[in-house]
């Protein structure tokens, strides 16, 4: 068994669910909506015990580093699988956000060794903004009358 072996690699969204992603980055982009709030879960198998694991994320936009995130994983004992799952995000929001970004993932012991890679591709797509629905106003009714000032018993005194 290799030190380590990334297993799967699942997008959690509020919107849409739990979706695991192909291992090889390969293939069209995720699509995922401007706003959304997502959250990454990795599975994976240790061949040896394994101190101080690191997962840290690079994203790129227009081939241009845009952040970099860095995770303290802890240390594991060799087997698993393990599943780790990483604190939610919420994705930017304005079509000057949207459009393809690469997402490379590095795993890396205490001392630096690189252990594994992943890369995935996401296309951010614009959600139009959804109008309040109005309730229709009901219909117009011709004034109420004046109220009346003799009663069956003679005039209302005033």
């Amino acid at each position: 068994m290799a030190p380590f072996e990334l297993t799967r690699v699942s997008l959690a969204q509020e919107e849409r669910g739990t979706a695991v992603l192909p291992l090889d980055g390969d293939g069209d982009p995720v699509e995922l909506p401007e706003g959304g709030t997502l959250s990454l879960a990795l599975a994976f198998r240790v061949g040896e015990a394994v101190d101080g694991l690191v997962f840290e994320e690079t994203r790129r936009y227009a081939g241009k580093v845009i952040g970099t995130t860095r995770t303290t994983l802890g240390g594991y004992r060799a087997g698993g699988p393990y599943e780790v799952h990483l604190p939610p995000e919420r994705l930017p929001v304005g079509r000057t956000n949207c459009g393809v970004y690469e997402v490379t993932g590095r795993f890396t012991d205490s001392t630096g060794r690189v252990l594994g890679r992943e890369h995935h591709r996401f296309r951010l797509v614009h959600q139009p903004v959804q109008q309040p629905v109005r309730a229709a106003r009901p219909p117009r009714t011709p004034a109420a009358p004046p109220p009346a000032t003799d009663t069956p018993n003679g005039p209302v005194p005033a």
